[in-house]
């Protein structure tokens, strides 16, 4: 049989060029698996979908803030006196507290509310003052007493330079810094003086002897104003002044403004002021009255004499870190 050695030459020729072509493909398959490789092994993280939030762009506060509820509004300063002392700031309702338990709270009677007496605060101390009041209050300016004498602006009353508690709340008074007439509440806000003393009640007494519910809404609304507008301010309610034996008008007396006093003391403790007792230092004549030569001739408005021992009072009786306390066994 005839073998041609030149075809046996031809396939294995072939079979050569078929082992190259092999090798060749085999080589790039692996340099190109090398390459992919580090991506595979960084690529660890699932794709952003087009619901998920990037890192760059924080999720709206309108979808992870909580909803609002009823129970986080705060109380309208309008609202009837509480039982017990409501905070100063009414936006911290909604701060959580910072222990789990609260502290106990401290009983009203314990509050100290009446200003006992003290040593001297100076006149630095009644430069600090802004006074509250009816026209009581006013004789304040009228006489000059206080440091800028008639051109004082610590007297705040209305133009018509008296005031009705059950008004306190709505009308307006004569701004002195500008001249103009804006409620108690704005001239706070505006002027946030660093010590308040009002002086209200004795109009209010003598229709409202029968209602203290009243009296104490009314008063105390006034009061919660006042913090609100201004919440460093330190508020004073002052007693009602005594009238003296010639004071005619029989729907104001002494046993009402007693009981007046009384009902401010109480407010004072519920809301966290102080309450100073001046009514002590005038009601010095026979049964309580007001003695004649410390009344202006009508019987109920002080004069000179009786706003110079008044002031000397206040002095004297000192909110905490004025002035240094007596003690009751010196």
């Amino acid at each position: 049989m005839y073998i041609n050695p030149n075809k046996h030459k031809s396939r294995k020729k072939n079979s050569g060029y078929f082992y190259i072509v092999l090798s060749v493909l085999a080589t790039a398959f692996i340099v190109a698996a090398i390459i992919a490789l580090p991506s595979l092994l960084v690529s660890s993280d699932p794709p952003v979908t087009d619901d998920q939030v990037s890192d760059s762009e924080p999720p709206s506060s309108a979808d992870s803030a909580p909803p609002v509820t009823a129970d986080t509004e705060t109380p309208d300063v309008t609202d009837p006196p509480a039982t017990e002392p409501l905070p100063f700031d009414t936006g911290t309702d909604t701060i959580p507290p910072e222990t789990e338990t609260d502290p106990p709270e401290v009983p009203i009677v314990n509050a100290g509310a009446m200003l006992g007496e003290t040593e001297d605060a100076g006149q630095s101390y009644i430069d600090r003052m802004i006074f509250i009041g009816d026209s009581t209050t006013y004789s304040l300016l009228y006489y000059g007493v206080l440091t800028d004498g008639t051109a004082t602006k610590q007297v705040w009353t209305p133009a018509s330079r008296t005031l009705t508690l059950d008004y306190a709340t709505t009308t307006t008074i004569l701004y002195p810094d500008t001249g103009e007439e804006i409620t108690i509440k704005e001239a706070i806000g505006r002027k946030k003086p660093e010590i308040v003393v009002v002086t209200l009640g004795i109009n209010g007494i003598s229709y409202m002897y029968n209602q203290k519910e009243y009296f104490v809404s009314v008063y105390t609304k006034l009061v919660r104003q006042i913090q609100e507008a201004s919440p460093e301010t330190k508020i004073i309610l002052q007693s009602i002044f005594p009238v003296a034996t010639n004071w005619e008008k029989e729907s104001i007396n002494n046993e009402k403004i007693r009981t007046g006093n009384e009902w401010i003391l109480e407010i004072a403790e519920a809301t966290g002021s102080s309450y100073l007792d001046t009514h002590s230092v005038l009601a010095v004549a026979e049964n309580g009255f007001l003695p004649i030569e410390y009344q202006n001739g009508d019987g109920l408005h002080l004069n000179p004499t009786a706003l110079s021992i008044l002031l000397n009072y206040i002095r004297t009786h000192a909110l905490p870190g004025y002035a240094a306390p007596i003690s009751e066994t010196e």
